[in-house]
């Protein structure tokens, strides 16, 4: 072996002129491997990220709904539920006044009043506190507790009547006060299907409860 021959050759190369033999460095595999287990570390991140995005926007569901979602809105209907009908006319009992200077009025409405179904009492003509006083087409009078109750239906015959209620007045019964405005009773078609409308049970369905995301 030469002594020009570069140690652990074992006299495979030589050196002659300007000729040197080629020494590669060793591979790195360490940085391969780290590179690797990074790349795959950040897509583990971003997968994890995009599953949590989904997520938020759907509820946790898994639907995707966009924007919407978030401020869904869910409501509960109750269940429908039956409203107390008022009295009928059969049972409400009426006296008729007259406070115009027309007469036969008192009688006139009286009798339309009973062929409708209301009971007549008192008909004639109004005392000193209405007689010539009213100016409307009429007023209904009654106690407290008629004026939700017997008094529409009384109403519904005479459009446009004034309704008062008598705090002193002890029984049930109504007073119906002609007034200078009168000229009939309301046309029968119409006031019979008010009357209906009014003590006929009807079913409604209450107020819907809503139940809604916070956005």
């Amino acid at each position: 072996m030469s002594m020009l021959t570069p140690p652990g050759m074992g006299g495979k190369y030589r050196i002659t002129g300007d000729t040197y033999p080629r020494m590669r460095p060793p591979r790195r595999r360490g940085r391969l491997v780290a590179a690797v287990v990074a790349s795959v570390a950040a897509l583990g991140v971003a997968g994890w990220g995009t599953l949590q995005l989904i997520d938020v926007f759907t509820g946790g569901d898994g639907s995707v709904s966009g924007h919407a979602a978030d401020c869904r809105t869910k409501t509960k209907a109750a269940s429908a539920a039956p409203v107390r009908a008022l009295p009928k006319p059969g049972t409400i009992t009426v006296n008729v006044y007259n406070a115009t200077t027309r007469s036969g009025l008192a009688k006139q409405t009286a009798d339309e009043l009973k062929k409708r179904g209301f009971k007549i009492g008192d008909v004639g003509n109004a005392d000193k506190q209405f007689d010539k006083k009213v100016k409307g087409t009429g007023l209904l009078i009654g106690p407290a507790a008629a004026l939700d109750t017997t008094l529409p239906v009384l109403s519904t015959q005479l459009t446009g009547a004034e309704r008062r209620t008598d705090a002193a007045r002890k029984n049930a019964t109504l007073d119906l006060v002609i007034g200078d405005g009168f000229k009939t009773l309301t046309q029968r078609p119409a006031a019979d299907s008010a009357v209906t409308r009014l003590t006929a049970p009807q079913q409604v369905t209450a107020v819907t409860t809503a139940e809604k995301k916070t956005c």
